[in-house]
């Protein structure tokens, strides 16, 4: 497995190397002692999965306030996805900056989230479905978001949504947060 840090701190993306021969190949996607090497939780206690049944659906941005804050390991695990995270940190060089990547099953690419992000994903195909490792428990009255749409973020996503839910079409803006 391959280890990239990107321009936000704490976000990683983490690149599965595959073992190809005359069978097909075996790929490792999750190793305790090579997220542990980097720093990286190691802990996870759910593992949820999202189905997606229109290209241009966007679920987000999504995250859990404090001390509930969750680490999530995000892939595609069928179709497509562009994948998007939000540095809400407060203490951060990075605050208020986001990042995207395009995530497949070919291409295998996970994304690692730290607390303090907000997260969200358009689909790019028909049938995407996402996998999340999650490091605590989903805990409703902590659950919030911010707006998809924010200027103050001004996400480019790729496409024109088709399908979001009222409550992500009404997550606040950032100038009515504190954050």
């Amino acid at each position: 497995m391959q280890f990239t840090e990107t321009e936000l701190s704490g976000v990683w993306l983490i690149e599965p190397r595959p073992i190809l021969d005359d069978r097909g190949s075996f790929t490792r996607i999750f190793c305790e002692k090579e997220l542990a090497d980097c720093g990286l939780a190691t802990r996870f206690v759910q593992h949820s999965r999202s189905h997606s049944a229109q290209k241009g659906t966007l679920r987000g941005m999504h995250y859990q306030q404090e001390p509930y804050g969750e680490v999530k390991i995000v892939s595609c695990i069928s179709g497509a996805i562009y994948d998007v995270v939000i540095d809400l940190r407060p203490d951060s060089l990075t605050r208020h900056r986001w990042i995207g990547f395009e995530l497949t099953p070919q291409n295998m690419r996970q994304v690692y989230i730290p607390a303090g992000f907000a997260h969200g994903f358009q689909t790019l195909s028909d049938n995407a479905e996402v996998s999340y490792l999650i490091s605590q428990f989903y805990t409703p009255h902590a659950s919030t978001g911010v707006r998809y749409n924010d200027p103050a973020f001004s996400i480019n996503w790729p496409l024109m949504p088709t399908t979001i839910s009222t409550k992500d079409r009404a997550w606040p803006l950032l100038a009515k947060l504190v954050c």
